[in-house]
């Protein structure tokens, strides 16, 4: 058991002079995971380490202790769904379809990162204590704001939009409800069954996102009303 124990540790060892990028990514991908089934507080280092292919003491070295660690999760999954919207390119788009395709971006990311939803739960829990540590988070949000205001400005001086049309209110609309159709998905399935999170219900709901921001701004419009 000994040797195999040496073992174990010298393989280690060699994967962390190797690929140490490989195995800070190996670390975050167990953190996040951790993080998000058991908060700040619940997440355990041991089992972390115990997931991975290195150490506790390499966890300590590579991110300076629990928290900083925690910072990074933070930091990576925001990054994640940021730059999914980040990528989207809208200015070639006239602006009602382009608000359109940012609100429609806006949902499925949401949808397609769970984890994403439940850290951002549990640093509101620590009331964005972390967020508000981070150099990094506050300019990958900026971007979406940037593209809303692209949209808003052009959407405007073409008389499509609304001369109040705020980007900051659009995007807390569609985050807002696109958030709530993840976070709360478990108590609303229980309260009132589960037919909206169904394919056909999911695609109605996200219309009915895409019709309420649009709604809100875009003169004329006219909710979407083609049967499923």
């Amino acid at each position: 058991m000994g040797a195999g124990g040496d073992s174990a540790g010298t393989t280690r060892k060699t994967s962390w002079k190797k690929d140490p990028e490989a195995v800070q990514e190996n670390i975050l991908t167990i953190a996040t995971e951790e993080f998000a089934a058991h908060g700040l507080a619940g997440a355990n280092i041991n089992v972390i380490a115990q997931r991975t292919s290195t150490s506790k003491r390499m966890i300590y070295y590579y991110f300076e202790g629990k928290e900083g660690l925690y910072m990074r999760v933070l930091e990576r999954v925001y990054s994640s769904l940021r730059e999914s919207e980040k990528a989207l390119d809208v200015t070639s788009l006239d602006p009602v379809p382009a608000l359109k395709r940012l609100t429609e971006a806006t949902f499925d990311s949401h949808v397609n990162n769970p984890q994403f939803i439940r850290l951002v739960m549990i640093e509101n829990i620590h009331n964005a204590e972390y967020v508000k540590k981070s150099d990094i988070i506050p300019r990958l949000n900026k971007a979406i704001i940037d593209k809303l205001t692209d949209v808003c400005r052009r959407g405007i001086a073409s008389g499509v939009l609304r001369k109040d049309a705020d980007p900051l209110e659009l995007h807390w609309m569609t985050s807002s409800a696109s958030f709530y159709n993840v976070s709360n998905r478990a108590t609303f399935s229980a309260s009132f069954g589960d037919s909206l999170y169904n394919e056909p219900g999911q695609r109605k709901i996200r219309q009915r996102v895409v019709d309420m921001v649009l709604g809100a701004v875009v003169i004329g419009y006219e909710p979407h009303h083609k049967s499923e």
